[in-house]
This record gives C-alpha cells, structure tokens and sequence, in this order.
C-alpha cells in the first residue's frame, strides 16, 4: 500500500484517520497543520493526501494548490464541513481528487480513496481509451471509465460527434463509480452539454457519486441533463 499524509488542526481527526488508514495497510503520516504538511510531504513524497479544508495559517487549499505545484499527480482529499461547497468546488477546480463531509462516515472515506488509487492509475494518455460507445434499447450509452480532466476535451468531444454522426438523440453518460472530475472537466462538460441541448440531443447522466452529483447541481450541469442513479432509470426516461 502507498504512503498517506492526513493534515488536520484536531488531534482527534487525526487518531481516527491513523486507525482506519493503518487498517487498510497505508502507511500513514500525520501532521497537525498546513505548515508541518508541506514539510512532511516534501520529505515523504506520500501519493494520497487528505486535508483538512479549514485550518489556521496554511488552510488546506494553499496546501492543495502547493502540493499540486511540487508534484500535479498527487491525488489529493479535501475533509469539508456542512456549508463548505464553495470551497468544495475551489478544490475541484484545483484538481482535488474528491471531498468528504465531516463527520467522517466509513462508506464515504472509502470512495474517496477508491477515488485516489483510480487516479493514480488512469493517468496521461490511458484516458484515451477509456470512453466508450454502445446502444441500449436505441439509446447511445457513452461509458466513461477514466477521468474528466481538461485533457479529456478531446476523447469526449469525438465521442459526442461519433454518436451524432451515428444519429443519436439520446444519450446516456455512464460514469465508472471511481471516476473523478476536476474544474476542468466540469467546464468541458458544461460546453458539450450545452452544445448538445441546441442540437436537440437529450442527455441523462450516471455513475455519479453523491459528492459529485452535489457538485453538478452547484455549477448548473443539471440546466442540461438530468442525473439518475442507475442506468436503468436513465434509459427508461427517455420513453
């Protein structure tokens, strides 16, 4: 298993990520705030970092945006409070792996990291041949599997023209569960999908985790396709 680092202002915050992040078999590192992070993770190098969002001094966006200055493929997990949307999406627009609400719940920890260890994996150029396109029931299904990042405009845009050459009008956009969006992908969807509701397509979307479906309510996503579930449920919209 990889090095963590887990940077939070609350000792106890940090006693319960050490239990669960040893359980899993990480390696975990510990630091109490932004300032001792910066310094760990420039000797450690850890892969996965999980912040504290709200913290004295060095808050955990200046440490993400640090972060991502020393190493851009350091997969980082913001912890936000009630209300911290905002920053929330700041984060994304960063290139934030995911976040998770305090209190921390076991299901949503587990996703994010899933999350993380996905990222690690689908990097660079393997994105390239991880959108997918297929017909369910005359409905185009467009699997996604890697990450929405800015590098994706090109793969997702040939990937709506191929099914518009096709005679789409329907499409379902089938997010892998691990996959993660950053601010730039939000904004390359944003475009496609908006392109699409002028050309008459319809769109639905799903795969979503429950951050992300958040996420795309926020910034207006959902003025161009309605979000569901399953799959099932968003082929069964459009009739």
């Amino acid at each position: 298993m990889h090095k963590i680092l887990v940077v939070d202002d609350e000792k106890s915050t940090l006693g319960m990520f050490h239990l669960f992040l040893s359980a899993y078999g990480y390696t975990v590192l510990t630091a109490e705030n932004g300032t001792e992070g910066l310094r760990l993770f420039e000797k450690e190098k850890p892969p996965i970092v999980i912040t504290d969002i709200k913290m004295p001094g060095v808050d955990g966006i200046e440490l993400l945006r640090r972060i991502k200055e020393m190493d851009e493929m350091t997969e980082v997990i913001m912890i936000t409070g009630h209300g911290d949307m905002e920053l929330a999406v700041k984060a994304l627009d960063l290139n934030a792996t995911d976040f998770i609400n305090k209190p921390i719940q076991r299901p949503a920890l587990d996703s994010a990291l899933k999350r993380a260890e996905y990222r690690l994996r689908f990097t660079g150029e393997k994105e390239k041949n991880e959108i997918h396109l297929r017909t369910e029931k005359d409905v185009t299904v467009m699997d996604i599997q890697g990450n929405v990042t800015s590098r994706s405009e090109s793969f997702l845009s040939e990937s709506f023209e191929k099914a518009s050459a096709e005679g789409a009008t329907q499409i379902v956009m089938q997010f892998n569960q691990n996959c993660s969006i950053n601010g730039g992908g939000i904004a390359i969807l944003i475009q496609l999908l908006a392109n699409s509701q002028r050309n008459n397509v319809e769109v639905a979307i799903t795969g979503l985790s429950d951050n992300f479906k958040k996420v795309f309510e926020m910034v207006g996503i959902t003025k161009f396709a309605r979000i569901f579930d399953n799959q099932k449920d968003a082929i069964k919209s459009f009739t």
